[in-house]
């Protein structure tokens, strides 16, 4: 994304299964298990946290038979998915009918219906469970107490119909041998109406398989958003009038249907700020063309971002003549012009186009400018701008701030969100791991939305961009730490073992730089209370409990790299955490060896104490060769940084109180 000052830049796979064959054996339905009911009766963790979710009575079982009731207005994304949900979870066949057509046999099995709300055996099964009247809402009613029970899946669209089904499917819950749903009530809907990320970072952009893992991802946690625009994409910038080869836009094109299916917005960005002649015709023509062979592989949503680039030189004399010398207020004159006519003449004239979105050259403050002023009394109402906060990489976005700069910019900002993008200065390194804070709660009465710019490591990043989609769904819901655990488990796939190593792991990433010296989210916090409790206990003369009390987390530590490489982990995450999980294995060693050896000094063994210190040392000298090589980042090959300046400073510290 962009940046200001430093050397480098800022900036589920839907399912195909189908029904079964009517002519398929009828399995014995399952026999109901025994109600559990009442507010006491604990829920599974939905997430994004919905709007509302009660306990609607008994859990239904998932009987080996199911009949699904659909018709043409079901979402065919929603239909498949929940299929598939169905038979990985306890259903040997599963029979999908029309609403006229429902089995007697259907009395005895689990029944869910998925439709619209308007559809009358969908609102009649709600029980009078409210379906939002808003953009992506839907409702979800779970009946047990007989044999099977029903679902009911109803959305105030076609995305709320997917939405009901990706919250379904994180209510199957196993008891013994049967697979139950949770009996619950929901009426959700999302806060904001963009949510997802902008893939807008420097370095190595992301393959075409990465992208398309993504958009699965998204669907998961109901993000509707991606904006392609990779700094280091030359059709994106550089040669922004050229088309796009052959073979690349035929992979556009299949992302763009990636991302219809998961009910994701493919947005193609387009950046042409550093070169073009606003006042030139032919320079106009290739920007719309561009955007017109997009629009014709299925996009419906469109940006120009005009960051990056200097706005007190023009790139051609023609715009010095109509626009007089360059600077701020010229700049805005000739980006109003030149945005307004894509809104008018393309985005408007184009069915199915959603409003264009726009990065203006200042993004990141709330200083009132000559540029602020005249965009705000030039550009159209029905454009999107964006906004990274209150500098490239803000500590924190308040409801305050986001107000204040949709006052400057005349309408409500659409945030981009510079975490967890490491291709700057001060993230050399680093993997961001921390969970997704610092929002203010109420952030959806002021802005429209945020997409957070991830790393250059598209799995890494899921951890950022799992905590920016449930807050952007739920702000006023959103718990930040329960957030962070649940993406973890999602990387997990719900592996308890394997959700710990990566909580470990993550609190050795958990450094958040700013383009300062201060971090807004520090250094191993966990690690750093544990260490800290040591030395208070150490220097209190509780040096065999303080030993006894860190060694178990140095041990885990140390054993994490392997526990995460096990194979329940995404193996994604695995391939782009390498070389921090090398280099965590050698430093849980050395501390795990300065345990000991602080052990033994304890005891009055200070020879082993000693041998112990030095083996300690070796081992982080091993850990300080590892390279991250090849490098995605535009940082280069670097030492990958684990727990620094907390794992190292006690290791240090330890060593210095054996000498």
């Amino acid at each position: 994304m962009p940046r200001r000052h430093l050397s480098t830049r800022a900036c589920l796979l839907v399912a195909t299964a189908t029904a079964f064959s009517c002519l398929t054996p009828v399995a014995a339905a399952r026999p109901a298990p025994e109600p559990t009911d009442g507010p006491e009766a604990r829920l599974p963790t939905v997430s994004p946290a919905p709007q509302s979710m009660r306990r609607s009575g008994p859990d239904a079982v998932v009987t080996r038979r199911v009949i699904v009731v659909a018709d043409g207005e079901s979402d065919t994304a929603a239909r498949k998915r929940l299929v598939r949900e169905l038979r990985e979870h306890g259903a040997e066949r599963v029979d999908v009918v029309s609403p006229d057509a429902v089995p007697r046999a259907a009395a005895k099995l689990l029944t869910v219906r998925l439709g619209p709300a308007s559809r009358g055996d969908v609102a009649r099964s709600l029980a009078g469970t409210t379906v939002p009247e808003r953009a992506d809402g839907y409702a979800l009613r779970v009946d047990g107490g007989r044999a099977g029970g029903s679902v009911v899946l109803a959305g105030a669209d076609a995305t709320g119909q997917f939405y009901a089904v990706q919250s379904l499917r994180q209510l199957f819950q196993r008891s013994g041998g049967t697979w139950n749903i949770a009996g619950v009530r929901v009426s959700d809907f999302p806060s904001m109406p963009l949510r997802g990320t902008i893939e807008g970072f420097y370095g190595t952009p992301w393959t075409h398989a990465e992208r398309l893992d993504q958009m699965d991802f998204y669907g998961d946690v109901k993000a509707n958003t991606y904006i392609y625009a990779p700094k280091d994409d030359p059709y994106h910038r550089d040669r922004w009038r050229e088309s796009y080869p052959q073979d690349k836009e035929a992979e556009l094109g299949e992302l763009v249907g990636r991302a219809t299916d998961n009910h994701v917005r493919f947005t193609f960005a387009v950046s042409p700020g550093a070169s073009i002649c606003y006042s030139d015709p032919d320079h106009v023509k290739d920007l719309k063309a561009k955007l017109q062979a997009l629009y014709d592989l299925g996009t419906r949503s469109f940006s120009i971002p005009l960051d990056d680039i200097n706005y007190t030189n023009w790139n051609c004399d023609q715009d010095r003549a109509t626009y007089g010398e360059p600077g701020r207020e010229t700049a805005a004159r000739a980006q109003s012009d030149l945005l307004n006519d894509v809104q008018r003449t393309f985005i408007a004239t184009h069915e199915g186009s959603r409003p264009l979105q726009m990065v203006p050259t200042e993004y990141g403050d709330l200083t009132d400018t000559a540029y602020k002023q005249t965009l705000r009394a030039q550009l159209d109402a029905e454009v999107e701008v964006m906004w990274t906060g209150t500098d490239v990489v803000p500590p924190e976005i308040t409801n305050e701030q986001a107000e204040a700069a949709s006052q400057l910019f005349g309408r409500k900002v659409f945030v981009w969100d510079n975490y967890p993008v490491n291709d700057f200065g001060n993230t050399g390194g680093r993997l961001l791991l921390a969970p997704y804070d610092k929002r203010e709660a109420g952030l959806s009465d002021h802005i429209t939305g945020i997409v957070a710019n991830p790393m250059n490591q598209p799995y890494a990043s899921k951890v950022a961009v799992f905590g920016a989609a449930a807050f952007s769904w739920n702000d006023s819901g959103y718990d930040a730490r329960a957030t962070w655990r649940q993406a973890m488990e999602h990387l997990a796939g719900g592996d308890p073992r394997a959700t710990e190593a990566l909580l470990v792991f993550g609190d050795l990433e958990h450094l958040a730089p700013t383009f300062g010296d201060t971090p807004w989210q520090p250094q191993a916090p966990a690690l750093a209370r544990r260490t800290a409790a040591f030395w208070q206990a150490w220097d209190g003369d509780d040096r065999a409990g303080a030993v006894r009390a860190l060694r178990p987390y140095a041990r885990a530590i140390a054993d994490a790299p392997r526990t995460i490489r096990d194979g329940a982990v995404e193996s994604g995450f695995v391939t782009d955490a390498a070389p921090w999980l090398d280099a965590t294995e050698l430093w849980g060693q050395a501390a795990v060896t300065m345990t000991d050896a602080l052990d033994a000094w304890q005891s009055g063994d200070q020879d082993r104490a000693r041998q112990l210190v030095g083996e300690s040392e070796a081992l982080q000298e091993r850990a300080r060769a590892v390279r991250v090589d090849p490098p995605r980042n535009s940082w280069g090959e670097v030492q990958p940084k684990v727990g620094d300046g907390v794992l190292d400073v006690f290791l240090s510290q330890a060593a210095d109180r054996i000498s």
